[in-house]
């Protein structure tokens, strides 16, 4: 027991429940003691026997001399437990004398500052304890940032000092300031929890008579593609109490890449003055050709005459620029096979088989770890405190997965161990709706990933490990690590943000209802940390904003004992305008189950926005029925059952950008017109800026009826069993909405070793277009890169009513479409291989020729084994 200081003890009270049935009961106990400050423990009372009588209210009282500031006991026999057991334990005693410090009071000088004023904080000190004080310091915050540290000297009991540090010049606004004495307890006190002061009155720092200068900086398109022209214009505004002065206002814009070269200089001028408050009309600074990358974009707008120095410091603004396919993540990926494997390890693959090592792996390759000492090493591009990787390891012989260890070494010194597990991985029998029993027939779905912060900071050029040593027991194969430098973020607005008191499901609610309940308050910041729930967290009332830390460091787990767990968050259509931003959902999935496991179930809501949210062994991230102007973006989805994310029933005006779904159950990300809980069409909306690697089950991207969709700047790799892209009219046997007559559009795509085969005989291509119970049309695909396609690169399908076509293929146009690399698969499927584009020709169940035309301009076919293959008299291909 904590006393909080050091007392001079008398003697403690030991306490049994009260049930006559614990009478009788003794325990060998000894009292031991420890100062404030110490480590260690010392014997205050040795080791006795004490009985617990029914006369006493099964109580012993054990005398005491000696001082402690921490006091335990230490029990040894039982004669009713194979354990120590008390229901309650009492110090008694008298406080010893220490110290107290405390601060009385905060000022500042001058009193009434302005920006360009340098500003000291003085902090008064009391030691309010019974013993004289040693020397600290205070810790000075203007709100919570610590803005300087003033020394405290020796103070004899009862006596006061006023301290001093320089806090130099400040913005103008009005600042909180707090002073924290002896934050270290470099004192031991009676008292440590008395140690801060928040002065009663702001400081309020006045702007100075100057104009402020800032630029920002915008391009078109602001999605930008490689090889096209990007035109970029600045914007000048004058935040300033004072117009600038007359005359030209040079504006500098740079683009530098990831190295720090600078590839394009840019720069244009304003004339005039601008008055305060005002912003001038956009310049244009010229134009850039873009190219694939990660940029920065600096803008300089030069000092004006009216400007003091204390305004110049935010004349120079940087912003981020992605070019390219895919998303556009926080990590780099480093594949297995391209790093350096030692001591027994062996490259495996390519092949493209369900259940294999290398054939559910990216790139069709991993690295196998099947003796001690076997490793593989990676060299860091950039510095990272943080590992992922993807593995696999055997499950265990009845299913349900075992746990494991791999080692983790840097620059050729163990690190730490990051833990596995192959619960979440390993489905077994039909493929349709495979489970978890070895017995029910072949194995797929066997990799899953893991994650751990290193604790240090590596930087680049230095070198990680993973290593099977002699206590790793398992055999282990890597598929790819992700490296990435994570930092914990602080409470942005702790005035209207509450903080859950704990980490239980039950703290969390009751800081949503008081956010709900309190107009002061906006959101709820979750620090680091794990909350674990069982069950959803429900949002309502009005928006909420809903803030962690990082996905690295704020995570909801579901309970380790159980499986198939419902979690996340349910947000009613009173939270409209609410935000998720920054954790993670880890769930406890490990098979399939239609409804329920889908982190956000948003019905009948608009303008939410879901921000850097991690999910992992859930069913869905998303799925949104009726859902308007809602922005998903900077998340990452991984090793889930379902779909990634779904919109359907009338969803618009949403906006789907710099995603990453990895081994997704179904569609990673899909759009679905069913109308059978809202009438509505599905329209504008946008999916941008996605990579998906690796679906288990269905497509990198499904687009399922409606119209005015766009959906560009995609990688897709290494589907297992289905298309890259599926295109389709099929209804599932709900009420649905066909395409068009509107567009959909579909530019800008990479499609890396798609396709597959499922349903039995079905076989998929990289690129799925499907005529089937509705409206086929106004398709527009363009930009497109098939590289290495598992059978065919596009194909055309029809499905019949027995022997009636249902829909054609109508207003279907491809553009600068490139097919290379279709190879033969000598599998049960070749004759289904090895195709540029095929106008599906065969019965298969349901199906039957494909039915309709489409376009082709600026058709790029090399490297196939076929380069188109059209034997049906009812589908016509035109090529320009």
């Amino acid at each position: 027991m904590a006393l909080g200081s050091n007392a001079d003890l008398d003697h403690v009270v030991v306490k049994l429940n009260p049930d006559p049935a614990w009478a009788q009961r003794t325990q060998t106990i000894a009292v031991e003691g420890r100062d404030q400050g110490a480590t260690a423990f010392t014997t205050l009372v040795p080791a006795q026997t004490y009985t617990f009588t029914p006369s006493s209210g099964n109580t012993v009282t054990i005398p005491v001399s000696g001082r402690a500031a921490d006091v335990r006991l230490r029990i040894t026999a039982n004669s009713g437990a194979p354990g120590g057991q008390a229901a309650e334990f009492q110090v008694f005693g008298v406080l010893a004398p220490n110290p107290d410090l405390t601060v009385s009071g905060v000022s500042w000088s001058p009193a009434n500052p302005v920006e360009t004023d340098a500003i000291t904080v003085s902090a008064t000190v009391r030691n309010a304890g019974t013993a004289a004080s040693g020397t600290t310091n205070v810790n000075l915050y203007l709100g919570t940032a610590k803005v300087g540290t003033a020394p405290v000297g020796a103070l004899a009991a009862g006596a006061s000092a006023t301290v001093s540090a320089d806090i130099g010049t400040r913005e103008s606004g009005s600042h909180q300031v707090t002073a924290k004495v002896d934050e270290t307890n470099a004192v031991v006190e009676q008292d440590e929890a008395n140690n801060s002061y928040t002065g009663s009155t702001a400081l309020v720092v006045s702007p100075v008579q100057s104009s402020d200068l800032v630029a920002a900086t915008a391009w078109s398109p602001n999605n930008p593609t490689a090889g096209g022209s990007v035109t970029f214009s600045t914007t000048v505004r004058n935040q300033g109490t004072a117009a600038s002065a007359g005359g030209a206002h040079g504006v500098t814009v740079t683009i530098t890449e990831q190295s720090g070269a600078v590839v394009k200089t840019l720069s244009g001028s304003y004339s005039g003055a601008i008055a305060a408050g005002a912003t001038a009309p956009p310049v244009n600074v010229g134009t850039w050709t873009a190219g694939n990358g990660r940029y920065t974009v600096k803008t300089v707008v030069a000092n004006d005459a009216n400007e003091v120095p204390a305004k110049q410091g935010n004349n120079t603004s940087t912003q981020a620029l992605f070019v390219g396919r895919g998303a556009n993540m926080p990590y780099d990926m480093y594949e297995a096979e391209d790093g350096v494997i030692a001591g027994g390890a062996s490259v495996i693959g390519p092949n493209r088989k369900i259940g294999d090592l290398a054939g559910e792996a990216s790139g069709r390759k991993a690295v196998t770890l099947n003796s001690t000492g076997a490793s593989v090493e990676f060299t860091t591009r950039a510095a990272t405190n943080t590992l992922v990787t993807r593995f696999s390891m055997p499950d265990a012989a009845g299913g349900g997965g075992q746990n494991s260890t791999l080692n983790v070494y840097v620059d050729g010194t163990f690190l730490k161990a990051i833990d596995l597990t192959s619960r979440h991985a390993w489905l077994y029998g039909p493929e349709a709706s495979p489970q978890n029993s070895p017995g029910a027939g072949p194995a797929r779905h066997i990799y899953d990933e893991a994650s751990i912060l290193l604790g240090t900071t590596v930087p680049a050029g230095h070198k990680i490990k993973l290593q099977k040593d002699a206590g790793n027991g398992l055999n282990y194969a890597i598929d790819f690590v992700n490296f990435e430098l994570a930092t914990a973020a602080a409470n942005p607005d702790p005035a209207h943000y509450a903080v859950p008191a704990g980490f239980t499901q039950q703290d969390v609610q009751a800081a949503l209802d008081k956010v709900r309940q309190d107009p002061s308050l906006t959101g709820v910041f979750l620090p680091p940390g794990q909350y674990p729930v069982t069950n959803k967290l429900t949002v309502y009332g009005k928006p909420v904003t809903v803030l962690g830390a990082g996905p690295w460091f704020t995570k909801f787990t579901a309970p380790a004992g159980q499986e198939n767990t419902d979690i996340g968050f349910d947000a009613q259509a009173s939270a409209s305008g609410s935000t998720f931003r920054g954790f993670a959902v880890f769930g406890n999935y490990t098979s399939r189950i239609d409804g329920p496991g889908k982190v956000f179930n948003f019905t009948n809501v608009t303008n939410m926005t879901i921000d850097d949210i991690w999910v992992e062994h859930q069913m869905c991230l998303l799925w949104a029925t009726n859902v308007d102007n809602t922005t998903v973006k900077n998340s990452r989805i991984r090793d889930m059952f379902a779909d990634g994310v779904n919109f359907t029933n009338g969803s618009t005006g949403n906006r789907v950008t710099d995603n990453e779904a990895r081994s997704t159950g179904d569609d990673s990300f899909a759009l679905f017109a069913a109308t059978d809980l809202n009438a509505g069409n599905q329209y504008d909306n946008v999916f941008e800026n996605l990579t998906v690697l690796l679906p288990w089950r269905a497509a990198g991207l499904a687009v399922y009826g409606g119209y005015g969709n766009t959906f560009r700047n995609l990688y897709i790799a290494d589907t297992l069993t289905y298309s890259g892209i599926t295109i389709s009219s099929l209804d599932f046997g709900y009420p649905f909405l066909g395409f068009g007559p509107q567009p959909t559009t579909i530019q800008n795509v990479s499609l890396v070793r798609t396709g597959g085969h499922f349903w039995g005989q079905q076989t998929f291509p990289a690129i799925w277009m499907f005529s089937a119970s509705k409206e086929f049309r106004g398709i527009r695909v363009s930009d497109v890169d098939i590289q290495s396609p598992t059978y065919s690169g596009i194909m055309f399908q029809t499905k019949y009513s027995g022997s009636r076509p249902e829909n054609p293929v109508e207003d279907t146009v491809l553009t600068n479409v490139s097919i290379t690399g279709a190879h033969r698969s000598g599998d049960e499927f070749d004759a289904k291989s090895g195709i540029g584009i095929w106008a599906n020709e065969q019965p298969e169940p349901g199906q039957g020729p494909a039915v309709g035309s489409a376009t082709f301009s600026g058709l790029t076919l090399s490297d196939n084994a076929e380069d188109i293959r059209n034997t049906t008299s009812t589908f016509t291909i035109n090529r320009s």
